[in-house]
């Protein structure tokens, strides 16, 4: 990949995953892997765990884009990610609105920060 920058993944509804690849985020690795994967209703947990382990271990890759209902699912796997990259950002999708209280990007960040800090 030199030369070139980190791509952006994206696990989600078959809208949100669309949106994102009309806006040029889909490609192929080496492999021909995907960089997304559309989960729709016959979708196992399995396989959308197993698709999130294998983005995060994808050099290729600098930011995980998951849809909060389905990081709920494997909430144990994006709670243990703890490296800087790739990036893991939960959205809202067209179901289901975005919960912060949910989000553990948002929940450990509000640890590094007092009120005071942004003042």
């Amino acid at each position: 990949m030199s030369g070139r920058g980190k791509l952006i993944a994206v696990l989600g509804d078959e809208d949100t995953v669309t949106g994102f690849l009309l806006g040029g985020v889909g490609e192929l690795d080496k492999h021909r892997k995907p960089n997304f994967l559309v989960v729709e209703k016959e979708t196992s947990l399995a396989e959308i765990e197993e698709t999130f382990r294998s983005f995060l271990n994808r050099e290729d890759i600098g930011i995980i884009l998951i849809s909060q209902c389905l990081a709920e699912l494997i909430r144990h796997a994006v709670e243990a990610h703890a490296r800087p990259l790739p990036a893991v950002l939960e959205i809202p999708s067209k179901e289901h609105p975005y919960d912060p209280t949910k989000d553990s990007v948002l929940r450990r960040a509000r640890g590094l920060f007092t009120p005071d800090d942004l003042r």
